[in-house]
């Protein structure tokens, strides 16, 4: 058996392994944030009930975490793996792909992901924990694709992941009421009318921060105010008091 794994099924570097377990974690805790995102919907900054929040956020964190510790059901490879061209085999027969069940039970011990690197890295046998419970081995794909398709998946899946990001985390800032309330305060503004000649729009994406912890609530947000005759960058502070609403504190250009 020795001698047909090492002609067939070489086991993979340990280098191939950790940067396998990096994209599955980056692109699994993606596809959490995602969900959890379009769960909470774009208002979700103006939410003063913290359960309301974890009730709404539990469904996506628990099938998040079932897709983790699953990641490798398919074939034996996970996104990482299919990027990295590395797949999990039984120990005894590399030919075979371990029970979904065996799969599950090896990543399991993900949870303790520093002592699982500690063991994969003293390990002669380039085994960590996991794959010495479930009694497997993960060897290089023999037919994995070639390396183009695999690098622009993964850059595709970086792209994807900071475009969501950066748009909703935008969508939702601007459908905050602290943000609504920073934009009457611009408009009301007559040194800011003057000085850019009127007002045509405003940035697509303000920076800054919405917090509110118990119903009490401070906003510093910057916004770019696009004129007639110039544009211009607008900081704003606002607090608010519990079933109070957002007043501004500091208006800053």
């Amino acid at each position: 058996m020795t001698e047909n794994l090492d002609k067939e099924y070489l086991l993979s570097s340990r280098k191939r392994r950790i940067a396998a377990f990096l994209i599955d974690h980056f692109t699994i805790t993606f596809l959490i944030v995602g969900i959890v995102f379009l769960l909470l919907g774009t208002d979700f900054m103006d939410e003063n009930n913290f359960s309301n929040l974890i009730t709404k956020m539990l469904p996506a964190m628990l099938v998040g975490f079932l897709l983790y510790f699953a990641k490798d059901s398919i074939k034996g490879i996970s996104p990482g793996k299919w990027v990295m061209g590395i797949m999990v085999r039984d120990e005894k027969n590399p030919t075979e792909v371990p029970s979904i069940g065996r799969l599950f039970l090896r990543n399991l011990f993900l949870i303790i992901w520093p002592v699982e690197f500690i063991v994969l890295a003293s390990s002669q046998e380039k085994k960590r924990l996991g794959d010495k419970t479930a009694k497997a081995i993960v060897v290089k794909n023999p037919n994995k694709p070639t390396k183009m398709p695999r690098i622009l998946a993964l850059v595709g899946i970086g792209i994807a992941f900071f475009t969501f990001t950066i748009l909703f985390t935008g969508s939702a800032m601007k459908n905050s009421d602290a943000y609504k309330v920073a934009i009457i305060e611009i408009e009301q503004n007559e040194e800011i009318l003057s000085e850019i000649g009127g007002i045509k729009d405003y940035g697509m994406m303000p920076t800054g921060s919405v917090n509110i912890s118990n119903g009490y609530g401070e906003a510093q947000l910057e916004i770019k105010v696009l004129g007639n005759k110039k544009d211009l960058n607008v900081s704003v502070y606002l607090t608010k008091e519990p079933n109070g609403e957002w007043k501004l504190i500091e208006l800053n250009k």
